[in-house]
């Protein structure tokens, strides 16, 4: 019988290891791995290039706490592993073993078993899917062995990205400049930001024309019933008004013309309401709705799930874990979302049975979906609790978790067809017949939010009956090209590509941008000019690497590492044979890229040619007598126009370090003077 006294939980944080042991009690301690206990070293490669088995250290800052952890585990009969509960948490379990059990640091199979043998140490993993007191004890009732799989499809990545990482970096450091990095996500990330941008550049606008009438049943003297339609048919046939000269011919004939309701089509429509969150909509609705990027709800969702005192209940997870790709939710959960919606929207909100989801690709059943650890425990309830934004996130998943399980909206649609001559009209109606889910919740941003509570109603039409004319108002249009990628279109189509994994989002768009590779401007993505010179060098060079089917293929394939269908060093195998080959052969071919523009300006400091850099923030003047001189001046983009205040300094165009523009004085500090907006050009 195993002592309970000498019970370690190692966990990988301390806000999770504080709340946690305030459920176990005193035989129990509950510390903290503060993440990784051990990684690839950064000062070499750190992988057997025959062997692929990774070189794993314990870096400097983890030192100090593996010391503390062997001693406490030294003096327990029983270490529990509580990691979460996805690969990297698995991960890191596995790495725990082998940095306090072993002190020769090697990479070999740990001993994690239940047995008990005298002469080893009990190692039990447990896992859990939000921290409640009922959860944990449930989850040391339950305890499993670790999963070599996920810990492998985990190595299997990390060697991977090292293989890049280490070997691309250094090319692009000599052949552009010191700093930059590429990587298996990442690049394919900016070369999707670079292809759209080049197509908006390379786009070129169709003029058309579309044109409109406001109707009114003959009779409806004060207009009561006035209702618009739009031009969609001639002669049966869709028609597209290529110019003015076209429309002006249209405006002439339908004047002539009465115009007779010639079909009224009525129909209901239902609408489902959205599946509650996995990682990846949790981000890209947290964009829509409330401008956060990614890295921010990630870091807000996962104090959430850590938890907080909450009076009268004490230290407790707020919501469940916030990496995962099911949909599920659990028993429980169903029960209680039921049970409020029942209790506080009645009957008529709540479907006869609990609303299940289609299972996501690869998703994993275990899981559960993303929703509060009680939805009891309102927005409301915690208001006084909760930061501002912390607050909002956790409004937006209990929301979306309780409308998921919510009736369908019912709309009633009216579609009209008018004739006038050869022309066709239509006019669309549409009212709410029942509001359902959406009295709660509306996916999507303001704009989505306005279209669906929307209503547009058409007086009583019946067929045969004349509508007079009140006005034509034909307009000039021009097709748009395709809009930058926000940071939520982007993690969508990263999804739909299945490059990357819900945990890998938040980073690589960080990355991305602390690159100087693409910035942010209005919440879209804009490829810098070193986006565009280290993209373009990748797709000449390594066009696998930023391929997108490629990179998806070696997803699928750690996703079958995971499930033990293949060995881990198969895809790092089938990789590395001709990926070392080019790049030895492209540090010999490829051709320095000059990246600096060099000006007339000399360095007031020491005189030399001063040239234009792109850095982080934008361009900016660099001395060439670099690194001995390090005299640098920022760029003013000058719009021609006089500061509104100060009335001698000159508005130039700035950027904040996030990325977004603003309008400034040329003489800060002196003039305070800015804005979001830009100046209106004035005639003197």
């Amino acid at each position: 019988m195993i002592d309970a006294m000498h019970t370690l939980v190692i966990v990988e944080s301390p806000a999770k290891a504080k709340t946690i042991e305030s459920y176990l009690g005193s035989e129990y301690k509950v510390l903290a791995s503060f993440g990784h206990l051990r990684d690839l070293p950064k000062s070499e490669l750190g992988v057997n290039l025959e062997t692929f088995d990774p070189k794993y250290v314990i870096p400097i800052k983890s030192r100090k706490n593996v010391t503390a952890l062997k001693k406490e585990a030294a003096a327990a009969q029983k270490v529990i592993l509580a990691t979460d509960e996805d690969r990297e948490g698995e991960a890191i379990s596995w790495h725990i073993v082998q940095a306090i059990c072993h002190d020769n640091i090697k990479n070999q199979k740990p001993v994690v078993s239940r047995a008990e043998p005298s002469n080893v140490k009990i190692f039990e993993r447990i896992v859990f899917h939000e921290i409640t007191k009922e959860a944990i004890l449930n989850a040391i009732k339950n305890p499993r062995e670790l999963n070599q799989d996920l810990v492998d499809a985990q190595q299997g990545r990390r060697v991977l990205d090292r293989l890049v990482g280490y070997n691309l970096s250094p090319l692009l450091w000599k052949k552009v400049r010191r700093g930059l990095s590429a990587g298996r996500v990442q690049s394919v990330a900016v070369k999707l930001i670079v292809d759209r941008e080049r197509e908006i550049e390379a786009f070129k606008p169709d003029e058309y024309w579309e044109i409109f009438v406001d109707l009114i049943p003959k009779g409806d003297k004060v207009h009561l019933d006035q209702f618009v339609a739009k031009l969609t048919k001639k002669d049966d046939k869709l028609i597209e008004i290529k110019n003015k000269a076209e429309s002006d011919t249209v405006l002439s004939a339908v004047e002539k013309e009465q115009f007779i309701i010639d079909k009224v089509e009525k129909r209901e429509q239902k609408k489902n309401p959205a599946p509650p969150f996995i990682t990846s909509t949790l981000q890209r609705e947290a964009v829509n709705k409330l401008y956060f990027s990614a890295k921010k709800t990630m870091t807000l969702a996962q104090k959430l799930y850590e938890g907080m005192k909450v009076p009268g209940e004490g230290p407790v997870g707020l919501i469940t874990y916030m990496r995962t790709d099911s949909t599920n939710l659990s028993q429980q959960a169903l029960n209680e979302a039921r049970g409020y919606i029942k209790n506080n929207f009645g009957d008529r909100y709540l479907p006869e049975t609990p609303r299940m989801f289609k299972k996501a690709k690869a998703a994993q059943e275990a899981h559960e979906a993303i929703r509060p650890t009680s939805f009891a425990r309102t927005p409301e309830k915690l208001k006084d609790i909760l930061e501002p934004d912390m607050l909002k996130l956790y409004e937006l998943i209990w929301k979306r978790a309780l409308a998921s399980q919510m009736t369908e909206a019912v709309y009633a649609l009216t579609g009209v067809d008018i004739k006038n001559g050869i022309y066709t009209f239509r006019a669309n109606g549409r009212t709410v017949k029942f509001d359902g889910f959406t009295k709660l919740y509306v996916s999507g941003g303001e704009d989505k939010i306005a279209e669906e509570q929307k209503e547009t109603k058409l007086p009583n039409l019946s067929e045969g009956d004349e509508c007079e004319l009140v006005k034509i108002d034909p307009q000039q249009k021009f097709t748009k090209p395709p809009a930058r990628y926000s940071e939520a279109s982007l993690i969508k189509t990263l999804e739909e590509n299945g490059i990357g994994r819900p945990s890998t989002y938040a980073p690589t768009l960080s990355t991305i941008k602390d690159r100087g590779y693409v910035r942010l401007e209005n919440r879209y993505f804009a490829p810098e000019e070193e986006g565009f010179v280290v993209n373009d060098m990748l797709v000449e060079n390594f066009p696998e690497i930023v391929n997108v089917e490629f990179t998806a293929k070696m997803e699928e394939e750690l996703d079958e590492v995971a499930e033990g269908k293949i060995e881990w060093k198969k895809p790092i195998r089938e990789f590395w044979e001709p990926f070392s080959k080019e790049i030895e052969e492209k540090h010999e071919t490829i051709e320095k890229v000059n990246m600096d523009v060099e000006t007339d300006e000399k360095c007031e400091k020491c005189g030399k040619p001063m040239v234009i850099k792109t850095g982080r923030f934008g361009k900016f003047m660099a001395c060439t007598g670099f690194p001995e001189c390090k005299n640098t001046k920022t760029i003013k983009n000058t719009t021609g126009q006089k500061c509104p205040e100060c009335k001698e300094g000159d508005v130039v165009i700035k950027r904040t370090k996030r990325g977004k523009t603003f309008w400034g004085c040329s003489r800060f500090p002196e003039c305070n003077w800015a804005s979001w907006k830009a100046l209106e050009n004035t005639d003197e």
